[in-house]
């Protein structure tokens, strides 16, 4: 008698899941993954899961970030999300952290964007004060 086994069972559900979550998370990226429109002068301006990202560079911005860096961290862009600015870090590696995803290491600016406006999940995102207090 060919009589499938529990554990034979349990491998093909478990295989049948994956796949079809496989489908489906590369179905969602490719739904909300709307490409960069950057400009010969470098900016880019997108709108990614309803959020406007807007990354500026260092010399389009003046050579400053936002005006809390009095100028010490010149070249750094400028990353701002729905209009606020998102305080980046570049690592020594070159990659880039950021005040949402400070653990969590990105190869560029965008991909750093791009993920806080995940981890926000809607929230707006909270002035950054160098100081401690409310910008």
């Amino acid at each position: 008698m060919n009589k499938i086994t529990r554990r034979q069972a349990m491998g093909t559900t478990a295989g049948a899941l994956a796949a079809l979550g496989i489908a489906g998370a590369t179905a969602h990226a490719a739904a909300t993954d709307s490409r960069a429109a950057a400009t010969r002068s470098g900016t880019v301006d997108e709108v990614y899961q309803g959020r406007r990202i807007r990354i500026t560079p260092a010399s389009a911005s003046g050579g400053h970030h936002g005006g809390h860096h009095g100028g010490g961290h010149s070249g750094l862009p400028t990353v701002r999300i729905d209009g606020r600015e998102l305080h980046v870090m570049r690592n020594a590696d070159g990659t880039w952290i950021s005040v949402v995803n400070h653990y969590e290491t990105f190869a560029d600016p965008l991909s750093l964007a791009r993920a806080a406006v995940r981890e926000l999940q809607g929230a707006v995102l909270a002035p950054f004060s160098p100081m401690g207090g409310t910008a």
